[in-house]
């Protein structure tokens, strides 16, 4: 790794699947500097008949990695009794799985078991895209009495199958970040990627976002591994990825501040202008609703709008050297604002 500064390290596989398979990798991967060494040993399934773990006996092989290597450990809990289990058995960190997290029921049942309990917490994102969950799973930890909470972002869940299996969407870490500015925040780049393939651009993505750390899931054989075989690395692939990473600054070592100072500025004014433009923009956009009322049209122009936005779209990626998505993305939500201004212009009772 480039720089001084070392991220947070997570890694183990995804599943403990024997203890040869746990020590072996414990063995490979030892001397990395870990802050925990994972395993999952209770695995949450979507189809019943999937592998979902071997249960309590693989924390007896995690004991042996503390033993054998000095290694911490963690491990996934998605019940009060996994909770009981893994304290009783010695697990340094535990983590709360993105199908937990969704539920607050459940954090609450976790948090009401971890009630003067003294353990590092770890929160991953719930599996859609809702900050206030992930937020709320926190506070439900943290109002139990635990002091050392992390957050992880593993993606969100979609129906469309994308470039990646997770969708990052990196504005809402961005935004639990503001939220709990002096909490550490964790990238699991194999459930983002799905895909070993992507670890190393999501992995540098997420250190160039400020993240304080990673958790990739490591295997020995992972293309034999008996769960997400296909998101795995082995250790060897582990250590390259890591030495390939930069870890870039807050601010420039030596270097004046002041050409950023002056770009931030004109950043600014330019930020400015486009809130005028948007603001002229639904200005028109009540005029158009008040049209509307007046001829008692629908709000919703379907041809008008897709042959709008593939127009727009068009524009931005030929003549403004802008991202097809991102200027679909901005003019669907723009789009979105003017019929919410239609609509409250033509549902205004009339006086």
């Amino acid at each position: 790794m480039e720089n001084n500064k070392k991220p947070i390290l997570i890694a183990g596989p995804c599943s403990a699947e024997t203890r040869e398979q746990v020590l072996a990798i414990a063995e490979h991967i030892k001397d990395l500097d870990l802050a925990y060494f994972r395993a999952g040993i209770w695995k949450p399934r979507t189809r019943p008949d999937a592998f979902e773990g071997v249960g309590k006996i693989g924390l007896d092989w995690l004991k042996e990695v503390q033993q054998n290597y000095g290694l911490k450990t963690t491990v996934e809990v998605a019940t009060t009794q996994h909770v009981e289990e893994a304290l009783k058995s010695g697990v340094d960190a535990l983590w709360i799985g993105a199908r937990t997290t969704v539920n607050p029921f459940s954090v609450q049942e976790i948090a009401d078991a971890l009630q003067g309990v003294n353990i590092p917490v770890l929160v991953k994102n719930p599996v859609n895209p809702d900050t206030k969950l992930w937020i709320g799973a926190v506070e439900r930890i943290s109002k139990a009495g635990i002091k050392d909470i992390m957050a992880i972002h593993r993606g969100f869940s979609v129906y469309e199958v994308k470039k990646y299996r997770n969708e990052p969407q990196w504005q809402i870490p961005v935004d639990f970040m503001k939220e709990f500015p002096d909490m550490p925040i964790i990238c699991d780049p194999s459930h983002i990627g799905g895909d070993r393939k992507y670890i190393q651009e999501i992995s540098q993505k997420a250190l160039d976002l400020n993240f304080d750390g990673l958790m990739i899931e490591t295997h020995i054989t992972p293309d034999k591994a008996w769960s997400d075989a296909g998101q795995q690395v082995t250790p060897e692939q582990l250590k390259e990825i890591l030495s390939k990473l930069i870890i870039r600054n807050l601010a420039p070592k030596g270097a004046p501040m002041g050409e950023l100072e002056d770009l931030r500025i004109k950043m600014n004014r330019l930020d400015n202008e486009l809130l005028e433009i948007l603001k002229k923009r639904m200005q028109i956009s009540e005029k158009i609703g008040a049209y509307k009322k007046k001829n008692n049209m629908v709000i919703f122009q379907k041809d008008f709008y897709e042959d709008s936005l593939q127009k727009n779209v068009k524009n931005a990626v030929e003549n403004y050297n802008l991202k097809g998505k991102f200027a679909s993305d901005l003019y669907k939500l723009i789009h979105q604002e003017s019929i919410n201004i239609q609509e409250q212009v033509m549902n205004k009772p009339t006086e």
